[in-house]
């Protein structure tokens, strides 16, 4: 299935718009993420001061790993990106950016340089962040805790050669807010606080 981007770009003429990039499953057994963007889109009619970028779901197989049996998550080029067993939950590909969704993500970020970019997983209940030498990372992490009421680290406590966070946040320094949602929560209570958090990162942030 391909791999759908929606845009939605200033209109409230703002000479400065920010570029911001939210990303649903990366992982195929989180399926929160795509109801949360969907939901959201449903409502396309508005005004807005940044240019959001959507992809509900990155990864169109139902487990950890996509269909090729590759964790996207560790299948970028990092400088730490490392081969492991196929049976690994982690398993990052034979080499490194080989799946089409890594692809589909680097070129588009090699062609539009975005402020910050949101991801959004479960289980931990954690905003998680890279990329803190960016002014932005540490001050909407925050703001993105007080939405969700989710505490945030830095750290998420276990080694993740070849992820988003060290691609992005770490070697390109573009600021990356992992959320991890509680799984147990019911997507429709929990799409009223992302709503919120959507309509700020587009109009206020």
């Amino acid at each position: 299935m391909d791999i759908k981007l929606y845009k939605f770009l200033n209109n409230a003429n703002n000479k400065t718009p920010k570029n911001v990039l939210v990303i649903g499953v990366i992982h195929g057994d989180e399926p929160v993420g795509e109801f949360l963007i969907e939901e959201y889109l449903k409502n396309k009619e508005r005004t807005i001061k940044n240019n959001l970028y959507y992809i509900p779901r990155l990864n169109f197989s139902n487990k950890r790993k996509n269909k090729c049996n590759v964790d996207i998550n560790r299948n970028f080029s990092t400088k730490n990106w490392e081969l492991t067993k196929k049976d690994d939950d982690y398993f990052g590909g034979l080499e490194p950016n080989s799946e089409i969704e890594t692809k589909f993500l680097v070129n588009l970020t090699n062609e539009i340089k975005f402020d910050v970019i949101i991801t959004i997983h479960t289980p931990y209940k954690i905003i998680n962040y890279d990329g803190i030498n960016n002014p932005i990372t540490i001050p909407l992490a925050k703001k993105i805790s007080e939405f969700l009421d989710y505490p945030t680290e830095a750290d998420i406590g276990y080694p993740t050669p070849g992820s988003m966070g060290t691609y992005y946040g770490v070697e390109r320094n573009i600021p990356i807010i992992t959320i991890e949602c509680d799984e147990n929560a019911e997507p429709k209570e929990l799409y009223k606080k992302f709503k919120n958090l959507f309509e700020y990162i587009e109009k206020e942030f």
